[in-house]
């Protein structure tokens, strides 16, 4: 294999608690740590382990937001990835535009594999991947726990509701990834500064001429209800009678 592409979103890290706007237009930014979304992270390890294997020879990161994309393309070049692409636009995009972008990248670098996480954290859509496979016209493994190559194909693990499902698809092909696949490595401080040298790429989303219209409207942002205080009983009678007045139990 020569080329894998690893799909990068900048999303808030997964530490921060989110707080919406007063006015319901959507969350608040400004000061807020970013980070590479969790499951692209894994993604891009997979790749890296994929590579030191000798499965790969070249491993391109992909990233499509604003100039403040380049940190997380930075960590990616920090952790191991050989080239960063940025798409450059200050339009956030639904699956369907990211995916017929990202199909441009492919297009023009043509990788054996593309991998990306099977969902972002900031909007848990879970299309994109799904969606690029369907444009690019090649088999696609979806929540991957395990991913092993061989010859022109891959074997997939899948983590599925009735428990794991394993399938062999060929490459060219588009992998998820899910939480277990493995555990991204520590960026170390010497990784960091050699990126900070290292050039990344920077394409306009315009210059793809991708179609990316926007076909949803998101109408407010509310946040989640707080939960109720819960109560505390004795026994297990005392339990069983307050599930009753709760219609809750028979």
């Amino acid at each position: 294999m020569h080329k894998i592409i690893v799909c990068l979103k900048r999303v808030v890290d997964y530490n921060v608690r989110i707080r919406v706007k007063p006015d319901g237009s959507g969350v608040i930014t400004e000061g807020l740590k970013m980070s590479i979304n969790p499951f692209d992270e894994i993604a891009l390890e997979e790749a890296l382990r994929i590579r030191e294997k000798g499965g790969a020879a070249e491993i391109i990161a992909v990233s499509i937001g604003p100039d403040d994309c380049q940190q997380q393309l930075r960590t990616a070049l920090a952790m191991g990835a050989d080239r960063a692409i940025l798409v450059q636009t200050s339009t956030e995009l639904e699956p369907l535009g990211a995916a017929r972008s990202l199909l441009k990248i492919i297009e023009r670098e043509q990788p054996e594999l593309v991998l990306l996480g099977k969902q972002a954290i900031d909007d848990d859509c879970s299309q994109t991947g799904q969606m690029l496979a369907a444009l690019w016209g090649r088999p696609q493994a979806t929540f991957a726990s395990k991913v092993e190559i061989s010859d022109q194909a891959v074997r997939v693990t899948r983590e599925v509701d009735a428990g794991l499902e394993l399938i062999e698809v060929d490459l060219p092909a588009v992998i998820t990834t899910d939480l277990r696949l493995n555990e991204p490595r520590y960026v170390k401080l010497p990784d960091i500064m050699k990126a900070k040298k290292k050039p990344i790429e920077t394409l306009t989303l315009d210059s793809l001429g991708a179609d990316t219209a926007v076909r949803l409207r998101t109408l407010k942002h509310e946040a989640p209800t707080p939960r109720g205080k819960g109560i505390l009983v004795e026994d297990v009678p005392a339990l069983m009678a307050a599930l009753r007045e709760r219609g809750l139990s028979a």
